[in-house]
């Protein structure tokens, strides 16, 4: 059994067409339109010749990036002001961590126990203000983009460095289908083209539908690899000279690869999946966000030891401005100790299995909140700062960088933008953002961010 709605071991869409059948009555065209899941319109097989004509270098490194939906409370997570008016200080207090000097919200106790693994950005600015990922997926305004459109972090991976392995699409998104489209972006593939658009197994359930196919007839996965052997033994060479390759890779992906084997997260030891435990496959809030779900972090895990590039993960609804939908620190009860132990958890398990060294995590959302509880006990919109937590990749942990004024208001030292951190990034990924470009649709070449004024993060890398 998967763990998440809408995905099965099948993973097919087939649909039928005018050309002769097999014995068991599904036709040639059916098996050669097998791959649209969720790949920009693009096949399976059109991606994967895209990946093999790429010659790309196979380094391991890897980033997950956790995205908050709706902009999660800085001054109630990582920024407390214990001494700031109660209106700004909310309901909830500081502990202490692992670390002399940091200090963590009370709901957050694993995170305190891991936060020399933890390095906290409390000063981060350049946000746009609106809901959607855009801005933590591709570091990039929505409002200035140049022909093609800004691509997402992972688009850049598959187009610069490529697939790590047969089978294995260099990015993927774990995003739900949501009533709010903006949180449910995978990663837009912009001017990189659709061949890197994110593969995202579960955002569209209707690509992941058998058409005029019954599930008894595709039951087994050897039947299935039967039929594919009929497929070859009837099938004239020249109508699949040139393409039979990449189709036999996309059978990969669908049927007995590392990726659907990855997704499978019954295969994972229990006493692991149970470190993950919690949650609900249903939507977080109030039904326009993706699901409080720890085994999307079990997910995102298993998905860069078989060598994804760059995952993303939607998590939760973090929009509490207040009644009748529940007050700030309502939500923040909900949310935070499942936070707490789904993050925790996927830091000590990149961690046993030698993965940190290689693989980034990043956690952010859109925007702050407001300093000062409204009305309705929440907390509203706020960009004029926000918080970011990184951990692994090798980079310097076990630290604050930046800080806010007395009211979590405004950065008072080190503001760190939104670009700094895609500069660090694509810096753990081996991607230069001083000198590498990719063009854009008029043939422009495109730098990654601002490299005259955003750098990585010296304080990280």
């Amino acid at each position: 059994m998967f763990a998440f709605p809408g995905f099965n071991s099948s993973g097919l869409t087939l649909s039928a067409g005018p050309r002769f059948q097999l014995c068991d009555g599904l036709n040639r065209r059916s098996f050669l339109q097998i791959g649209g899941l969720a790949l920009g319109g693009l096949t399976l097989p059109q991606v994967l010749r895209a990946d093999a004509a790429s010659g790309k270098p196979n380094s391991k490194k890897s980033v997950i990036m956790v995205f908050l939906s709706g902009g999660p409370p800085h001054q109630d997570m990582f920024d407390l002001k214990p001494e700031a008016p109660v209106e700004v200080r909310g309901e909830f207090s500081p502990i202490d961590t692992i670390v002399p000097g940091m200090q963590f919200c009370e709901l957050l106790p694993e995170l305190a126990q891991r936060a020399d693994r933890l390095a906290v950005i409390r000063s981060l600015v350049g946000s746009e203000g609106r809901h959607a990922a855009f801005q933590c997926l591709t570091g990039n305004d929505v409002e200035r983009q140049p022909p093609g459109g800004w691509p997402a972090l992972g688009a850049v991976a598959s187009k610069l460095l490529g697939p790590t392995a047969v089978g294995v699409p260099p990015f993927m998104s774990l995003a739900p289908r949501m009533k709010s489209p903006g949180w449910a972006d995978p990663g837009p593939p912009g001017f990189c083209g659709q061949a890197h658009a994110a593969f995202a197994p579960y955002a569209d359930k209707a690509s992941l539908e058998l058409k005029g196919v019954t599930r008894q007839a595709l039951a087994a996965r050897q039947t299935l690899l039967d039929q594919i052997d009929g497929l070859k033994r009837q099938a004239d060479a020249g109508a699949l000279a040139g393409t039979s390759a990449y189709y036999e890779q996309a059978f990969g992906i669908l049927t007995s690869s590392a990726l659907v084997d990855a997704l499978e997260l019954d295969r994972e030891d229990p006493s692991i999946r149970a470190r993950y435990a919690g949650g609900s496959t249903e939507p977080a809030g109030y039904g326009d966000a993706g699901p409080l779900l720890n085994d999307y972090f079990l997910a995102a895990r298993r998905l860069v030891e078989v060598g994804v590039r760059v995952v993303t993960v939607a998590y939760g609804r973090w929009d509490w401005h207040g009644r009748p939908h529940g007050t700030n620190f309502e939500n923040a009860r909900d949310h935070l100790p499942l936070f707490d132990q789904g993050l925790s958890a996927l830091l000590d398990d990149l961690r046993e299995r030698g993965l940190d060294r290689d693989c980034s995590v990043i956690v952010w959302g859109e925007f702050g909140r407001t300093p000062r509880v409204n009305k309705n006990g929440g907390r509203d919109h706020w960009p004029q700062v926000a918080c970011a937590l990184l951990a692994g990749g090798g980079m310097r942990t076990g630290q604050f960088i930046g800080a806010t004024n007395r009211f979590a208001e405004v950065p008072k030292e080190r503001p760190v933008h939104f670009q700094e951190v895609f500069a660090t990034l694509y810096h753990q990924l081996g991607i230069a953002t001083d000198h590498q470009t990719v063009n854009d649709l008029t043939g422009r070449p495109q730098y990654l961010v601002d490299h005259t004024r955003y750098q990585p993060l010296p304080e990280l890398v």
